[in-house]
């Protein structure tokens, strides 16, 4: 079986693609370590408090055990946060930004927003910042952030969420009044490297006020405090002979924090605390230190005595305190770095070396963005690539989580309370993480989600593959899969069922990075044979092959929880069964790829290949299929075994239509072998007339599809799905048909209800921001997308499709697949009256040069006008839209699985002959 090569020639061209290959051929173990351009990265969460790994109390309610008072004075104990931050590999020493307006209560060192129970439509971030750019290696990083001279409205904020319902729209912060008149302080900072342990910081603070303004900056160095739980002597930060903060540490000392003198020519003043929790403010208890965790704040904001006279702590500040007239701007200058022979002379780094090195990073960065996309993409897909990429490189964090511990507590100090030691994953003893992963948000989801991360790993396959198989296979290591095979969900719950996506995502990261990785390919594959034996036997309970789940990730698009169904009944999901032929699908994709290096593999190719067909006659029997609408549609099953058809079109019945793989026949020996037993088992279950449409062609070009459906159900699913009154919208295609916009309850089952809500969520259900009712959201229309072109592979110009459904217009299916693209990219791009649909209707957002250009890739998008919702960085599966755009479907070859195609074929061999 061949495999389709990069398109892009260049992709070692560049100096970025260089400092990636460092790690190339190193194990998966030593990714890391490897490379050393890693040791330094953003890999510090933008929301420690209010999360689970945080949460000691009893009742599980994170919120509110360690909520946003609580952070400036509490040392957390398994992460950090911080603005614009960066920290070593190991987490253990953290550079971040603080600031300070002259008028808010408090530094601004996190970013503020609102928790679950607090917003009317789940919790919330309510600050403005983006990520510009970024390159992966992190040699390069850009982050933007607007910070308003009057006080943060941190109550009203609050106050004002509360009084609203979900019925009515959240309270944002521009809501609040406090950019007006430009009366806001715009924020950037660029890191440059010399070398991986040489970070140059520049801090560029423009006043967009008429008046002249003050504002207190102040690059903040500090360490993780796990000198508690280990019960060692704490590390030191201190006022060196050479001026700079001097680190004291076993593994990172030598390290220094120097700045440079202010655009005044005053030198900034140091600041030291202690990263200890002021027990005192918090709990009226003795302070274990006169300098907590929030003495620089107190200082800072009140003058207090919170700082240590002898300059000498575990966190530190260089205090700035700009003066900046209106309309101007000022520029700061901090370097982390390690003093040693290599090392750039200290007395020189501020100069013209300084600017040197940044416009060298940032040129570089120009570089690897053109090498990766293809050569027609405009300037302003350019800057979506872009931006979604470095979106992408901000959302890594470190992720130490040693679940064991956790429930436990720490040896030598008291033992959590009981409720804590047997509720939340307790069933996850074995989970030990000391990872760095790709999160979904930084602030929303500072943690790791499983499906998310796969559908992360595809866009991350473009920048650096390495590092994307490195994500894919750490969830299936021994420290993160369960013995039993299960993986884990989501921090607030590993024992949920999210779809087994991470086979899909593997082929596609395997064909992004050229196809011929197959170590790589046969680990992914060894360690999801157990995965989906895991499947089998827990969510296939009668062993009749129609598969549930419960949750997988759709949240509330059922007028029921599916994870909790009424007592006495059941339920069966269309799209449970739908993803394990997904799953099976790809199983067998993967298989045959791997057999034709090593012929241990053609046992599995035949097993996934039976698996499938059993799946496939399982749902032809199951009575998903609505003949009358021409949908699937999940079932319920009350008490007395009748089925309830759940009857609301949503993406859950579209699943079914989209695992699909063309086969080419006649390829090489053991795919012949495989049409042969494909047919038998086709033959033993009677279903003569699915092979008829599922081969095509002769000779070499001779075909088989695998398919769940027909072609004939294939067209009336699809009638639906591209219908605009139903689920075809602008900016592709909603998770609700357009038609419930008339609820549609279950017959019955009073308060069973669902309707179609484009924008903000209406419904507890699940709590949070979760809105599957309506929105557009990436993930599935990514893979409708990919499934067209599977289709299209198979059928060619033979098979088109009304699109939109009743235009009379005929579209080829890769015809279909490219329009779906270009909706969904469109979401980002000015339309004609210069507005990205994606900000909304606010003008700021359209006139004002300072926002109109910084790009947010939200959860999800509204499904009539593609304004962004949920998650403002939720850059995880959002940055699909970068694969999007570096593989257009309108000439991409490298499908979702391998184009198995070669330019010439064997002369087919005699039946006869073939190995029973």
């Amino acid at each position: 079986m061949s495999q389709t090569t990069p398109r892009k020639a260049s992709r070692s061209a560049t100096a970025e693609h260089a400092r990636l290959a460092e790690a190339t051929g190193a194990a998966e173990d030593d990714l890391f370590t490897a490379n050393p351009w890693y040791e330094w990265g953003p890999y510090l969460s933008e929301r420690a408090w209010g999360t689970v790994r945080e949460d000691y109390s009893d009742n599980g309610d994170a919120w509110s055990y360690l909520p946003h008072d609580h952070a400036r004075s509490r040392a957390y104990r398994w992460n950090e946060d911080g603005m614009a931050g960066l920290s070593d590999i190991h987490h253990d020493l953290c550079l971040g930004l603080a600031l300070w307006n002259g008028a808010d209560p408090i530094l601004k060192e996190r970013m503020f927003g609102l928790t679950g129970p607090q917003g009317n439509h789940g919790e919330d971030v309510k600050e403005y910042w983006w990520y510009p750019d970024a390159l992966p290696s992190h040699a390069w990083l850009r982050w933007r952030y607007h910070y308003p001279m009057q006080a943060f409205p941190y109550q009203r904020l609050i106050d004002e969420n509360a009084r609203r319902n979900r019925e009515e729209p959240e309270f944002e912060l521009l809501d609040t009044g406090v950019f007006d008149d430009d009366r806001y302080w715009g924020v950037d900072v660029a890191y440059a490297k010399a070398s991986p342990t040489d970070v140059h910081m520049r801090i560029t603070v423009t006043n967009h006020s008429a008046e002249e303004a003050t504002l207190s900056v102040l690059p903040t160095l500090w360490f993780h405090n796990s000198w508690r739980i280990d019960g060692v002597e704490p590390p030191e930060l201190s006022l060196g002979a050479d001026g700079a903060i001097a680190v004291t540490h076993p593994r990172l000392s030598g390290y220094r924090l120097a700045a440079a003198a202010g655009p005044d020519g005053v030198a900034p003043q140091a600041l030291f605390c202690d990263n200890e929790t002021n027990t005192e403010r918090l709990f009226g208890s003795p302070l274990p230190t006169p300098y907590p965790k929030d003495g620089i704040n107190d200082h800072v904001v009140s003058g207090a005595n919170t700082v240590n006279p002898e300059q000498r702590g575990t966190k530190a500040s260089w205090w700035y305190q700009l003066t900046v007239p209106g309309g101007g701007e000022s520029e700061l200058r901090v370097r982390l770095y390690r003093d040693e022979p290599a090392a750039t002379p200290a007395a020189s780094w501020d100069g013209a070396g300084f600017d040197e090195l940044m416009s060298t990073r940032e040129r570089e960065a120009d570089e690897f963005y053109s090498a990766i996309a293809p050569a027609e993409t405009t300037p302003e897909q350019l800057q979506i690539l872009r931006q979604s990429s470095a979106g992408l490189v901000w959302s890594k964090q470190m992720y130490p989580y040693q679940v064991n511990r956790w429930l436990d507590g720490d040896p030598g100090e008291p033992a959590p309370p009981e409720g804590h030691r047997t509720g939340r994953n307790v069933n996850w003893r074995h989970l030990d993480s000391f990872d760095i992963l790709a999160m979904p948000d930084p602030w929303e989801y500072p943690w790791f989600a499983a499906w998310d991360l796969a559908f992360h790993t595809i866009p991350w396959a473009h920048l650096d593959p390495a590092f994307a198989k490195y994500q894919l296979q750490v969830l299936l290591r021994e420290w993160f899969q369960h013995p039993n095979g299960a993986l884990p969900a989501y921090e607030w719950n590993f024992d949920d069922v999210n779809p087994p996506v991470h086979a899909l995502a593997a082929i596609r990261v395997f064909i992004i990075d050229g196809g011929t990785d197959l170590v790589f390919l046969k680990r992914i594959f060894n360690k999801l044979l157990l995965n989906f034996t895991w499947w089998q036997n827990r969510q296939d309970p009668d062993g009749n092959n129609l598969f549930g789940g419960g949750f997988l990730g759709l949240d509330n698009i059922s007028p029921i929880d599916r994870s909790h169904v009424p007592p006495g009944y059941s339920l069966e999901q269309a799209d449970g069964t739908a993803w394990m032929a997904y799953y099976s699908v790809a199983m067998l994709t993967v298989a045959t790829a791997l057999a034709e290096h090593d012929p241990v593999y053609e046992d599995m190719v035949v097993k996934y290949l039976e698996q499938t067909v059993l799946i496939v006659d399982a749902l032809e029997d199951s009575g998903f299929y609505d003949a009358a609408d021409g949908f699937f549609y999940d079932r319920l099953i009350d008490p007395s075994g009748t089925p309830i058809p759940i009857k609301v079109q949503t993406l859950v019945g579209v699943i079914p239509a989209l695992p699909a793989i063309a086969i080419p026949a006649g390829d090489a020996d053991y795919v012949r072998r495989l049409r042969k037993r494909f047919a038998r088992r086709l033959e033993q279950n009677d279903r003569h007339e699915i092979l008829d449409w599922r081969v095509r062609g002769a000779g070499p070009s001779r075909r088989l599809l695998l398919s769940v459906i027909p072609r004939e159900k294939l067209a009336r699913v699809f009638a639906t799905l591209f219908d605009e009154e139903a689920f075809l919208s602008p900016h592709g295609l909603r998770s609700i048909s357009k038609r419930h916009t008339t609820p549609y309850s279950i017959p019955g089952m009073p308060g069973a209800t669902i309707e179609y809500e484009p924008a903000e969520s209406r419904t507890a259900m699940y709590g949070g921001n979760s809105n599957w009712r309506g929105p557009v959201w990436l993930p599935v229309n990514y893979l409708v997308i990919r499934a067209l072109l599977q289709y299209d592979q198979f059928f060619g110009p033979d098979f088109t499709v009304e699109y939109p459904t009743g235009s009379g217009r005929q579209l080829t299916l890769r015809e279909i697949a490219g329009d779906l693209s270009d909706r969904l990219v469109s979401i980002w791009l000015p339309g004609p009256d210069g507005a990205r649909p994606v900000n909304g209707g606010d003008d700021r957002f359209r006139d004002d040069p300072a926002w109109r250009d910084n790009l947010a890739f939200f959860e999800y998008f509204n499904g009539d006008n593609g304004a962004g919702l949920g998650a403002m960085h939720q850059t995880g599966w959002t940055a699909l839209v970068a694969d999007l755009l570096i593989d257009p479907p309108q000439d991409t070859q490298r499908l979702i699985f391998p184009d198995t195609d070669t330019d010439t074929d064997p002369e087919p061999a005699d039946p006869a002959k073939e190995p029973e």
